[in-house]
């Protein structure tokens, strides 16, 4: 059986980002896999997007037997990998820096004021630097003319 809405203007082909709460509620509660799938797939392109923040909504009055705990696993791998990529392009761009910067990590390090052993765990992404820090190494760069 395919999955209708009632009482909405959207239709369940329409791309799951526009969809209504509603929508997501219906999907959840009377859709099936390709259905969940593809709230799955929004949710992976942007982990803190509208549809996550709606399916987030809907379970919590709604927990349809066995997709509510498979959505709120979506979610957290979503969100995981989401964060693990931001850092690690925090670090690249660390990196980047520092290389482009004609220093040495040492030197750049001490420009930042902040020890050589710190920035290695901001290069290596084991510490996410602070946005200040991360200001004040694209300054140092801009002054270094990097």
């Amino acid at each position: 059986m395919s999955l209708a809405f009632r009482n909405l203007t959207t239709s369940p082909s329409d791309p799951v980002g526009t969809w209504p709460t509603e929508a997501v509620q219906a999907a959840l509660e009377r859709g099936d896999l390709e259905d969940w799938q593809r709230l799955a797939t929004e949710i992976d392109r942007r982990p803190w997007g509208q549809t996550a923040r709606q399916v987030e909504e809907v379970l919590g009055h709604s927990r349809p037997y066995g997709v509510a705990e498979l959505m709120e696993s979506v979610i957290e791998r979503a969100r995981d990998r989401a964060e693990r990529d931001e850092r690690e392009a925090v670090a690249a761009e660390i990196r980047q820096a520092v290389a482009r910067s004609g220093l040495t990590r040492a030197e750049f390090a001490s420009r930042l004021g902040t020890s050589a052993s710190r920035l290695s765990t901001y290069a290596t992404g084991k510490v996410t630097p602070s946005a200040t820090l991360m200001l004040r190494i694209r300054r140092l760069l801009a002054d270094l003319g990097g």
